[in-house]
C-alpha cells in the first residue's frame, strides 16, 4: 500500500482545517479534527463530512476518548498535526505574559503521543515560541519529550514564500517520525535557478468578480467584503496600488499619524505582481493591515483572504465576517502543508521500499 492511501490524520487546533486540506490534497485520510471554537467547527465539518469531529478545549478531553476513532494496534501509519494557537508567542501580542494559560497548550499534546505513538507529527507556530525559555519553554519541553520517545525530529524557521504561498509569512515548522531520520521539504520557490518564481497576490484572486465594499457576489462562496466609512472610502481611492497612507493628502491623515513614520502597512493597499504581507485574524479590515484590494476601492473579501492562504475555491467558511477572518487568518496555509504532506509521504514509502529490499 502507498503512502498516499494509507496515512491518517488526527488535527489538534484543527481551527477551520488548513492543514487538513492541504494534508487531504496530498492524500491523506483525515478521521479527526478537535478545536473548541464553534464556528470553526462548523467550517470543518461542512469541508470535511468524511471526519470526526471533537468540539472542546484539549484541556478537558481524555486521551481515551480518541480510542473510537483510532487504535494502538493499526496497520496505517498516523500523523497527529499540532498548530497550537500562536498568540502567546506572537510580535503582534503586545499584551503576551507567560501566564497565559494557552502557553502551555502544547503540553496537553504530549498525553495523545504518549497513547498512540502516531509515526508523525506536524507542527506550525510564529517563530516566537523558540525564545521562550528555549530550553524548558513549551517548544524546549515538547521536544525533551519527544527525544524520550525516540522521535527522530527536524525543524526551522522558514518563509512560507518558499514553498508557493503568495504571502511573506515566517513560522516555525517541525516534523517528526519514528520511523527514521526525516527533512524538511526543499523550498520549491524563489530567486535560485531551478526554482519557481515567488508566487503572487493577482495569480491568486484576480479572476475573482469585481465588488464594492460592503458588496458580495453570490456566485462565489464568501465572496464578501466589509462596508467602509465615507472617510475611508476617500482613503483607499486616494491609494495607488502598492501605496499607503504616506500618498494621502493632509486632511485625511488620522491625528495618530501625523509626524509618525511607522506602521505604514495599515490602510496600504497590496500590489498585484508581488506577495502579500503576512494575513492576520483581521486580513479583511483595510484599517489593521495593508489588506486593500489592489485595484478597486476596498480591502480584500473573505475569499480573496481564503485564496491567499492558498485554499481551493470550494473550500466554505461558516460564521459572521470577523469570526472567518480569525479563522483564516490563524490557519496554516493549504499549499505549505500539502507539500509536508507528500514530503511526510516520500518518508513513508522509502521506509517502506527499505522493509521490502
Amino acid at each position: 500500500m502507498s503512502a498516499i492511501e494509507s496515512v491518517q490524520v488526527v488535527d489538534f487546533f484543527s481551527g477551520c482545517g488548513g492543514t487538513s486540506a492541504g494534508l487531504r490534497q496530498a492524500g491523506m485520510e483525515i478521521i479527526l479534527g478537535i478545536d473548541e471554537d464553534e464556528d470553526a467547527a462548523a467550517t470543518f465539518q461542512g469541508n470535511f463530512p468524511e471526519a470526526g469531529f471533537i468540539c472542546r478545549d484539549i484541556r478537558q478531553i481524555f486521551s481515551w476518548e480518541l480510542e473510537s476513532y483510532l487504535t494502538r494496534q493499526r496497520e496505517r501509519p498516523l500523523l497527529f498535526s499540532a498548530c497550537a494557537p500562536c498568540q502567546p508567542f506572537s510580535k503582534q501580542n503586545r499584551k503576551k505574559s507567560r501566564s497565559d494559560s494557552r502557553v502551555t497548550l502544547l503540553d496537553e499534546l504530549n498525553r495523545f503521543v504518549r497513547r498512540f505513538r502516531p509515526e508523525y507529527i506536524f507542527l506550525e507556530n510564529v517563530p516566537g515560541i523558540q525564545r521562550i525559555n528555549p530550553s524548558s519553554g513549551p517548544l524546549g519541553r515538547f521536544l525533551t519529550f519527544l527525544d524520550e520517545l525516540d522521535y527522530c525530529v527536524a525543524h526551522d524557521v522558514v518563509d512560507f514564500l518558499d514553498y508557493g504561498v503568495p504571502q511573506t509569512r515566517r513560522r516555525f515548522v517541525m516534523i517528526a517520525s519514528l520511523l527514521g531520520d526525516i527533512a524538511l521539504p526543499a523550498a520549491t520557490h524563489g530567486l535560485k535557478n531551478g526554482l519557481h518564481p515567488y508566487s503572487t497576490v493577482w495569480e491568486w484572486i484576480g479572476d475573482l468578480p469585481a465588488i464594492p465594499a460592503g458588496g458580495r457576489d453570490d456566485g462565489t462562496r464568501n465572496h464578501q467584503a466589509a462596508a467602509l466609512s465615507a472617510r475611508n472610502l476617500r482613503r483607499i481611492s486616494s491609494t495607488p496600488e502598492g501605496g499607503d497612507r504616506r500618498d494621502w493628502p493632509e486632511h485625511l491623515i488620522l491625528p495618530c499619524h501625523e509626524g509618525h513614520k511607522g506602521h505604514t502597512d495599515v490602510y496600504g493597499r497590496l500590489s498585484r505582481d508581488r506577495p502579500a504581507s503576512t494575513l492576520t485574524t483581521r486580513c479583511i479590515s483595510l484599517s489593521n493591515g495593508r489588506f486593500g484590494h489592489p485595484t478597486q476601492d476596498r480591502a480584500l473579501s473573505v475569499r480573496e483572504a481564503a485564496c491567499l492562504q492558498t485554499f481551493p475555491r470550494e473550500f466554505a467558511f461558516e460564521g459572521g465576517l470577523a469570526s472567518m477572518a480569525v479563522q483564516i487568518g490563524n490557519a496554516v496555509p493549504v499549499e505549505l502543508a500539502r507539500k509536508f504532506g507528500e514530503t511526510i509521504n516520500e518518508h513513508v514509502d522509502s521506509i517502506a521500499g527499505l522493509a521490502g529490499a
